[in-house]
Formats: C-alpha cells, sequence, structure tokens
C-alpha cells in the first residue's frame, strides 16, 4: 500500500513538471486539432450512422439514453465553463507571481475542482436532471431527438478518438520520457530503453484491440449504464496494458507478465484513477502522462524488493 500512495504522489507531483506539461500539452493540441479536422470532414457520414442505428431504436429507449447522454454533455460544459471563469479571474493575477510548477498546480487543481463541484451537484440532482430532459424529449418529435443524439454520438466518437491517440502517443514516446524522469530524478538506477520497438508494437497491438471490441459493442452505446459501464471498462483497459507495458520494459527490461500478475491490484488501481482525467475536458490529455509517471515509479520501487 505504502509503494502505491508513494506512486500516486509521485506522479501528480512530476505531472506539474514543465516537462510533462510540455509533452501533454503540444500532443494534445496537435491531437485535437487532427481529430476535430476528421470530424468536421466527416460530420455528416458520422450523423448519417448514427442516425440509421438510432431509427432501429423504440423512441422510449431512444429518449431514456437521450435524456442520459444530454445530462452528461451538460455537465462537461459546466465543467468547461466553470474552468474557464475562474482561470479567467484568477489566472492572471498569480501568473507573475508563481514559478510555472506551482502555475500548472494551480490550473489543473481548477479543473479538478470544477470536475468535482459539478460531479457532487449531480450525485445529489441526478434524478431530477435526468427527468427534465425526458420531458424536453417527449415534447420533441421523433426525427429531431434522433438527429440531436446523434450529434451527441458525433462528439463522443471525436473525444474518444482524441483519447485513444493521446493514450497511443504516450506509449511511443515513453522511452524518451521515462529516460528524461530518470535523469532527473533516479539518475543513479539501472533503466532499460533498449525496448522501445516491442513497445510501440504493444500499443499497436492494444489500439487495435480497443478499437476492434468498440466496433463490436457500438450497438451497446445506445442502452443506458450499460454503454458507461463498456466505455469506462474500455478505457481502464487500453490505459492499464499499453502503459503498464512501457513501464514494465523500461524498468525490468521486457515486459514480464508473469512477474506482473503479483502487482495486478496496485497496476489496475493506478491504472482507474489515471483513467478518471478522461471525464474531465482538457484535463484529460495528462491521463497518460500520470499514469505512465505512477507505473513507472511503482514497478521501480517493486523492483528493488
Amino acid at each position: 500500500m505504502h509503494d502505491f500512495i508513494d506512486a500516486i504522489m509521485f506522479g501528480f507531483k512530476e505531472m506539474l513538471r514543465v516537462r510533462t506539461m510540455k509533452y501533454a500539452m503540444v500532443s494534445g493540441i496537435i491531437v485535437s486539432f487532427i481529430w476535430v479536422g476528421i470530424g468536421i470532414y466527416f460530420w455528416n457520414d458520422i450523423i448519417t450512422l448514427s442516425s440509421s442505428v438510432l431509427s432501429l431504436l423504440p423512441f422510449s429507449m431512444l429518449r431514456s439514453n437521450g435524456a442520459w447522454m444530454l445530462s452528461t454533455f451538460l455537465w462537461l460544459q459546466l465543467v468547461l465553463v466553470t474552468f474557464a471563469l475562474i482561470f479567467a479571474f484568477f489566472g492572471n493575477i498569480f501568473i507573475g507571481k508563481m514559478s510555472r510548477e506551482k502555475y500548472s498546480f494551480f490550473s489543473i487543481f481548477i479543473g479538478i475542482a470544477s470536475a468535482v463541484f459539478w460531479s457532487v451537484v449531480w450525485v445529489f440532482k441526478a434524478d431530477y436532471i435526468h427527468a427534465q430532459f425526458l420531458k424536453l424529449l417527449t415534447w420533441l418529435p421523433f426525427e429531431t431527438v434522433e438527429k440531436g443524439i446523434a450529434f451527441l454520438i458525433g462528439f463522443y466518437l471525436i473525444y474518444t478518438a482524441i483519447i485513444v491517440s493521446m493514450i497511443f502517443i504516450t506509449s511511443i514516446t515513453s522511452t524518451k520520457f521515462l529516460a528524461e524522469v530518470r535523469e532527473e530524478c533516479f539518475p543513479y538506477d539501472r533503466m532499460y530503453d533498449d525496448h522501445e520497438i516491442s513497445t510501440i508494437a504493444q500499443a499497436m497491438r492494444d489500439t487495435t484491440i480497443f478499437l476492434f471490441a468498440s466496433l463490436v459493442s457500438f450497438p451497446f452505446l445506445f442502452v443506458p449504464i450499460i454503454n458507461f459501464i463498456i466505455l469506462v471498462a474500455l478505457w481502464v483497459w487500453l490505459m492499464k496494458d499499453t502503459i503498464v507495458s512501457d513501464a514494465s520494459a523500461f524498468v525490468f527490461g521486457d515486459i514480464d507478465k508473469k512477474r506482473l500478475q503479483e502487482y495486478q491490484v496496485g497496476i489496475w488501481s493506478i491504472s482507474i484513477i489515471g483513467s478518471l482525467f478522461n471525464f474531465m475536458p482538457v484535463l484529460n490529455v495528462f491521463g497518460p502522462y500520470f499514469t505512465e509517471l505512477a507505473m513507472f515509479h511503482y514497478l521501480k520501487d517493486k523492483r528493488e524488493y
């Protein structure tokens, strides 16, 4: 337990370093622009595909799922607006009075606090919010509801593509990134940086499996509750399987799957915490890097036993 807590603290601390911020922000901006551009270009095709599936569902299921998706979309927008307003009012005040690390911590803290605040509101008012959206969707004709939900699904697909791409990029650059962390934090610890090809191959394999599983489970995307469970499970699995391979190869010299079986509780716990970043817009680009850092520290401590 002590190793797990140390790993989490190390992940948060190093995530706020200028080095990590550069990796996360540069890759996040590039990935976001690429997928937004792709989404705009293929938008009509995405809407047509979503609408064709939605047309097969009964109106009651469509209405219930639509209310859930609208509630989630509203939560995301409130988190973003709250973050933007607080940052706009207080960000400029502190920008000249803080170091880069402290300013990074301030920015991420605002994002996390905004997400936590609105999550608490949703916990107590989720039924009321869902009921209001159900009323709204009941008043609207089927075609309007279908088109509106198809638009939300389009946004969801683009957002998921950004998350998967960030995990992939974090993985294929992990050797260089972790080498810089080792050089600064653990300069006398022996690490292995000659397994880059195997980690890239693992990242490509995991991404392919994720895409296939997402395609197979696509019809369940329109079923309330089940869609959320499948979504989170796939995110956590992809984060765990990809990032732990990177850290294992860097720390142990190869992807030691038998040895990793001994540490499954800590590995899954770190992956779940890292996946929670996916629920926070903007901050989602930091999730893979936090997981990479925490996993590296956790496995390094285990190696020393």
